[in-house]
């Protein structure tokens, strides 16, 4: 598969200042916006997924009308993290 570019993008040069100062040793800005685009993806992705099962639940509640009282789900939640800590 051949590569493809990323449109060049102008930006303010505090901007590009502020991105060229926190580059990692060995680090280019080009791999920096390269794993900047990759993270974005993967963090839309995944946000994406988390609203497309909520939706299911949601419609799966409505057709079952079993539904879970807030409190008591952040009090499970609660407990099992507490059980992990110890």
């Amino acid at each position: 598969m051949k590569s493809a570019t990323i449109p060049p993008l102008r930006v303010d040069p505090e901007l590009r200042s502020a991105a060229e100062s926190i580059l990692q040793e060995g680090e280019t800005l080009s791999s920096f916006v390269i794993d900047s685009i990759k993270d974005g993806i993967q963090n839309r992705q995944a946000k994406q997924a988390f609203i497309e099962r909520g939706l299911k639940a949601r419609d799966e509640s409505r057709e079952n009308g079993k539904y879970y009282d807030a409190q008591n789900v952040l009090d499970e939640l609660k407990n099992m993290l507490d059980n992990t800590e110890q």
